[in-house]
């Protein structure tokens, strides 16, 4: 029960977290943790989240690190969504304090092994696991047929070449083609020679099975060093660009590390009557809605930093590369671009400013992953720590050009495209016709696709995780 203007709470467990507040004097909670509900621990372990993200922003490490270690005694890779979640942030804050230690960071992480294989390995099985790929390849191969109605040649440059069965979806659509089927050339783009001869093979081998006159120019090279001169792009020939979860690795930049800004005071018993009020009030929630619908204490720069409106090209981060990349791929002319992308705002200039927006679009992801897998297979495990967790990890915790996750939302995306010069190409109804069959032939519950003025954005419930977008050479 509580009183107006105090605190009065009847659970020990609650009353502990009411005044729990990291700071170097406070004694360990641990014999508390046993006794939290998955509901009270959930609340506990964002606020816990926050508190930690708040300190290392702040450069507190000695709170960081008690942060870390109430966090470690919560967070579990194979518990709840909240506990997994968890995890994977609290390894990402505890290794950007671990690189103010060059040496020691480097020593820890000499003999980590990964190979592109293995990351093509987890991408596959993200593949099989969620829809989110397949209704892009869907929604793709749809505005590139149309595109190309009539098309006797056809180029497609896929830029993250690795997946062969969005391709041979392709063939089987244009080979249904009323006029025949067109010669089709893939330029694939990979920076690993052995995916791109896998691809080759396997394209081939479908092609002639589907009969479609076929080529494949394998391009060896990540995308940041593309050479256009190599997509050997030929007069005639009708051009069309795939881009899914690539294009935002050109956003990379040396911009140095970010501006660290004090966490304002917080009146403790503010936080005391806030905290217990909202434990009391609690429902089963999934982590997104907690996100979604709790209020945490985050530090933001001073209001006198006004910063512009996202639909503003002041807004948009110096990204030199992308600069150059779209105005060479506009000398191309290309008939048609499709561009898949996060729907997240991971790249923000501050820690927090990512941390909060990284919380949220994971948190979704965690979110359907627990409703459409078990907690137990392998394969989830795998997807969860080197697929989502590595990302997590990149955005909290690397600066300048290592910081590589740079996803930004649609409404950026839109006003790079058309300041690069090109126009808006409304994605196929039919194709989000195909997409949505997908989604009920499969069961895949909570999965929903969203038209936005001729663009789509995938979605988890109400929450918007990946755009798709279409584009075109406007002289």
């Amino acid at each position: 029960m509580i009183k107006e203007g105090q605190s009065f709470i009847t659970s020990p467990t609650l009353q502990f977290m009411s005044w729990m507040s990291l700071s170097p004097g406070l004694g360990s909670p641990f014999p508390w943790l046993g006794e939290l509900k998955s509901e009270e621990r959930g609340l506990y372990l964002i606020h816990l989240l926050v508190a930690c993200a708040n300190h290392v922003a702040a450069g507190s490490l000695e709170n960081a690190n008690i942060g870390l270690e109430h966090i470690s005694h919560l967070a579990l890779a194979d518990g709840d969504t909240m506990q997994r979640i968890a995890a994977y942030f609290t390894e990402a804050l505890a290794d950007r304090v671990l690189k103010a230690w060059r040496g020691l960071h480097k020593a820890l992480n000499a003999t980590k092994l990964s190979s592109v294989q293995e990351k093509i390995h987890v991408q596959n099985l993200f593949f099989d696991l969620c829809p989110f790929l397949k209704l892009a390849y869907i929604i793709t191969n749809q505005a590139i047929v149309e595109a190309m109605e009539g098309e006797k040649m056809v180029h497609i440059i896929d830029l993250n070449c690795f997946e062969p069965a969005q391709w041979i979806n392709l063939f089987q659509t244009f080979n249904a083609r009323p006029e025949g089927p067109p010669h089709l050339r893939i330029t694939g783009i990979h920076e690993q020679k052995e995916v791109l001869d896998h691809m080759a093979l396997r394209l081939t081998e479908e092609a002639e099975k589907w009969d479609i006159p076929f080529q494949f120019n394998p391009v060896v090279c990540k995308l940041e060093n593309l050479d256009l001169k190599s997509l050997r792009v030929k007069t005639g020939e009708a051009l069309a660009v795939s881009s899914v979860l690539q294009l935002h690795s050109l956003l990379v930049t040396d911009d140095g590390m970010l501006r660290k800004i004090n966490s304002p005071s917080m009146s403790k018993n503010n936080l005391n009557t806030d905290l217990s009020q909202r434990v009391l009030q609690m429902n089963q929630r999934t982590l997104g809605e907690w996100l979604e619908k709790e209020p945490v204490h985050v530090y933001s720069p001073s209001p006198d930093l006004a910063s512009p409106s996202p639909l503003s090209p002041l807004s948009l981060a110096p990204a030199p590369k992308m600069a150059n990349f779209l105005s060479a791929l506009r000398g191309l002319s290309p008939k048609l671009i499709v561009i898949t992308e996060q729907e997240a705002n991971h790249n923000g200039s501050t820690l927090m400013e990512r941390v909060m927006e990284a919380l949220n679009f994971y948190a979704a992801l965690f979110d359907c992953l627990e409703s459409t897998v078990s907690r137990a297979p392998v394969e989830r495990q795998k997807v969860e720590k080197m697929l989502f967790g590595e990302e997590i990890k990149n955005i909290i915790a690397c600066e300048g050009v290592e910081r590589r996750e740079r996803h930004e939302k649609l409404e950026k995306w839109i006003l790079r495209l058309e300041l690069a010069g090109f126009g808006k190409v409304p994605l196929s109804y039919h194709g989000m016709l195909q997409a949505g069959r997908l989604l009920q032939t499969n069961n895949y519950d909570g999965y929903k696709i969203k038209e936005d003025n001729g663009r789509v954005v995938i979605c988890w419930q109400e929450r918007p995780l990946y755009s798709i977008s279409a584009w075109g050479f406007r002289p």
